[in-house]
């Protein structure tokens, strides 16, 4: 009899790695300035077992693919999180100088956070075509040519994925911009 780790491995490299080359080619599509694209797929790697140990895959491409584009996903948000700073602008940071500076920050902090949850809420091809618009800056015109889409459809699923996150947004007390 065989054990489970051994049964584990046959179903990796039977239903898994067949996949691998596919995944790193849309990776480096959809994210051409990821510089960690091993460690998004080790993590997808591993994230797909863990959910297959719990029985929740039915997919194991559709999964593997969703898991590494919010692998991908998590690991800009840290980027953004952890800027660098040259050393002669540290001038301009006040930090010691008052809480509204330290307080502003924080909120701005927490409001990037929210924002990136209110993203992650919209269903799955209405948050591609808004991560398209808003974080990558594509046109209505070149999500519509990428997708196979109409750019009436872009437009519309735009707007409602912006509705969405403004009322995700309102519902958590971010009003910034509105009286």
């Amino acid at each position: 009899m065989d054990s489970p780790q051994s049964e584990q491995a046959r179903w990796f490299t039977r239903e898994v790695q067949p996949h691998e080359p596919l995944l790193r080619a849309y990776l480096r599509k959809q994210f051409p300035a990821l510089h960690d694209l091993d460690d998004v797929v080790q993590e997808s790697h591993l994230r797909l077992l863990r959910a297959r140990e719990q029985g929740r895959i039915e997919s194991v491409k559709a999964y593997l693919f969703a898991v590494a584009r919010n692998v991908a996903l998590g690991v800009f948000r840290r980027r953004q999180n952890i800027a660098a700073v040259p050393v002669n602008d540290l001038e301009g940071w006040r930090i010691l100088d008052g809480e509204p500076h330290v307080a502003e920050s924080a909120s701005l902090r927490q409001e990037l956070a929210l924002a990136t949850e209110a993203i992650e809420a919209l269903p799955a091809r209405c948050r591609e075509i808004v991560v398209l618009r808003a974080l990558h800056g594509c046109s209505h015109q070149e999500i519509a040519a990428r997708l196979g889409l109409s750019e009436a459809t872009v437009r519309v699923q735009v707007a409602r994925g912006m509705k969405k996150c403004a009322e995700f947004l309102r519902q958590r007390g971010v009003t910034r911009g509105q009286p």
